[in-house]
């Protein structure tokens, strides 16, 4: 069975929600799946007064376990078409892991939402995946073969990248077809 972290940040709640629909979709497929969130940044008066929900149930999660999963599923809000400065601070603490190879090989995949329909979302998803290819791991995106992603009926998003707001559950499937269970270790190409 494989071992997926949904990783995530949320300010206001819409990706933590997301979150748990990723999770449900690789459970769905027979997945091990952890749900954790990097910490948050923001002073607590400020978070107050910006109406943060601060009351996430998911742990914090810590660099050091993620080599111990097949694969990391990232969830993050969208900002002016990057990642949030809280999920970079988190992933600029993985040098280590990257110096060692650890997370080579590995599946990952990234989900986002934004405030509008056309607020960055794809340059969001291209810009984390960066991060996850320094480190030698394997992107799997939202393949057109997600019929979600295709109606026109509705806004629905959707793009072979990754999985915005309206397709999460699908995610969690991809990936996990993608995420059998793979080796605790693996060596650092040279």
């Amino acid at each position: 069975m494989a071992k997926i972290l949904v990783l995530y940040y949320s300010s206001y709640g819409h990706v933590e929600t997301m979150a748990g629909a990723v999770a449900e979709g690789a459970r769905s497929a027979g997945a091990s799946v952890d749900v954790k969130r990097v910490p948050e940044l923001v002073p607590p008066d400020v978070a107050a007064k910006s109406h943060f929900k601060t009351d996430q149930a998911a742990p914090i999660a810590s660099v050091d376990e993620l080599p111990d999963y097949d694969a990391i599923i990232v969830g993050v809000p969208t900002r002016f078409g990057n990642m949030p400065a809280q999920m970079k601070n988190f992933l600029d603490q993985t040098g280590g892991l990257w110096a060692q190879g650890k997370l080579v090989g590995k599946v990952g995949s990234v989900f986002t939402s934004t405030a509008t329909q056309h607020g960055g979302q794809e340059s969001t998803i291209l810009s984390t995946q960066t991060v996850l290819l320094h480190h030698g791991m394997v992107i799997v995106g939202l393949p057109y073969a997600f019929q979600g992603q295709m109606t026109l009926a509705e806004i629905s998003g959707g793009s072979p990248y990754g999985a915005p707001r309206a397709c999460a559950r699908g995610a969690g499937r991809s990936v996990i077809r993608a995420a059998p269970p793979a080796p605790r270790s693996h060596p650092r190409p040279r």
